[in-house]
């Protein structure tokens, strides 16, 4: 079975392998920056549908609020990242941006959320939540920011407790999220 606690920790070593390679080898980067996006965005939002919620019914809520204003925060970032030429000199700067925050974010996931769900859960539900959390990656690669419903939105706002989200437009609630982010 596939243990959903060994999965994002491989994703994370990948994410961090696809930095160095972006990072160090400019050649790569218009090939390679796609690939790290699309990685980056689906494991984000089968954190944020698969995971979080069960991390935060396993008493962990203010884990998951914090973890989920990163993924917001990162999500601009990349954003921003995806709309630049890979050989500007910019990209090297928000790319290091980028790097910073997800490296930081998977670091604090690694030392708190994910030791939580360990202690707290068994082996079987590891394992069913590692197929969720796979199969809602799959169904999100390729994605990017554009690519967010207002479900999915919904879904960050509930991780972070931001209530009325049901009664705001996507926009609004697309806006009221990268507020959180800049928070």
């Amino acid at each position: 079975m596939n243990d959903v606690v060994d999965l994002i920790i491989n994703d994370h070593r990948e994410l961090q392998r696809l930095f160095e390679v972006l990072r160090n080898e400019p050649g790569k980067r218009t090939a390679m920056a796609p690939v790290m996006s699309t990685l980056l965005f689906a494991h984000s939002r089968a954190e944020e549908s698969e995971v979080y919620p069960k991390v935060k019914d396993a008493g962990a809520s203010e884990d998951v609020e914090h973890s989920q204003q990163e993924h917001l925060e990162a999500d601009r970032i990349a954003e921003r990242l995806t709309a630049l030429d890979p050989e500007s000199p910019e990209f090297s700067e928000v790319l290091e941006e980028l790097i910073h925050g997800v490296t930081h974010h998977m670091e604090e996931e690694e030392e708190t959320v994910l030791p939580h769900m360990r202690d707290r859960m068994d082996s079987d539900t590891l394992g069913k939540l590692g197929e969720r959390f796979l199969a809602a990656r799959a169904e999100h690669l390729g994605d990017q920011p554009d690519d967010m419903t207002k479900a999915q939105l919904e879904q960050q706002a509930e991780n972070v407790d931001l209530s009325g989200a049901s009664g705001m437009s996507k926009q609004e609630l697309k806006e009221e999220l990268e507020a959180r982010a800049e928070e």
